[in-house]
């Protein structure tokens, strides 16, 4: 797990849209998993200031987002389709047809999901994930206690979760009590997996899944599992690691070794 601590959360903005445009530039038919929330707007802004210069093209790239409410039309205003059309697809050159998002108003939920693991595998898996954390340690909407081994299925959300968003709602009792969500399994076959976290509100969860024990009560520290996970923090989400010297050491080694002078 690389954890890199930057300025400031406009800081982790730029180097997660850089390692997103990088990959794209590398392979344009690249699988990206994409997130939402207020975490990633930044990085989607500068995906799309970067597009509109030149400097990169999402017309091959397949996306996937992680989740979808349950119960909220694809036109709904809080709906992750809509965030995800109009913070980013919609601005710039990406295919609507490799645009991927569960749907959470079907007729039968359970064969939404099966369909949605099936697209994933046919498209070759994701490449790379981009990944929030919630203040309790979930990804996508894989709650504590969330199974390390699970698979898009449906899920309750917690009372925290729905706290927590009830800021894109009029209300606490408007956000939809479950979701369509990626497994945490399912994150865990991404070949790179990009997770971002800004904020003093998210300091607990960070140093839980990077520095605590594997647990299904922090899903997030499942990603102590997988291969290449790369964290990006700024200091306030990054403020209680035991270990931040350290891991600012190491950074500063591994900027050295994949500079081009060395």
């Amino acid at each position: 797990m690389r954890v890199v601590i930057l300025e400031d959360s406009q800081q982790v903005s730029l180097r997660a849209a850089e390692i997103i445009c990088r990959t794209v530039n590398e392979r344009p038919a690249t699988v990206l998993g994409l997130a939402t929330g207020g975490t990633p707007l930044g990085t989607y802004r500068e995906l799309v200031a970067r597009f509109t210069r030149g400097e990169v093209s999402f017309a091959k790239t397949t996306t996937f987002n992680l989740d979808e409410y349950v119960g909220l039309k694809r036109s709904h205003l809080q709906s992750y389709h809509t965030f995800m059309h109009t913070h980013l697809f919609g601005l710039a050159d990406f295919s609507v047809e490799r645009c991927h998002l569960p749907s959470g108003d079907c007729d039968d939920l359970a064969a939404e999901c099966e369909r949605y693991e099936q697209a994933i595998d046919e498209a070759g898996g994701i490449d790379l994930q981009l990944l929030g954390i919630g203040a309790d340690g979930h990804i996508a909407f894989n709650e504590p206690g969330s199974s390390l081994a699970s698979r898009t299925r449906i899920k309750a959300l917690a009372a925290r979760t729905r706290q927590d968003n009830a800021r894109y709602f009029g209300s606490v009792d408007e956000v939809p009590p479950m979701a369509i969500t990626m497994g945490v399994g399912t994150i865990l076959d991404a070949e790179h997996v990009l997770l971002l976290a800004t904020g003093g509100n998210k300091a607990a969860a960070v140093r839980a899944f990077v520095e605590g024990p594997l647990t299904s009560q922090v899903p997030a520290s499942a990603l102590q599992m997988h291969p290449h996970v790369t964290v990006l923090l700024d200091p306030p989400a990054a403020e209680w690691l035991v270990r931040k010297d350290y891991y600012q050491h190491v950074e500063a080694i591994q900027v050295k070794l994949e500079s081009p002078a060395s």
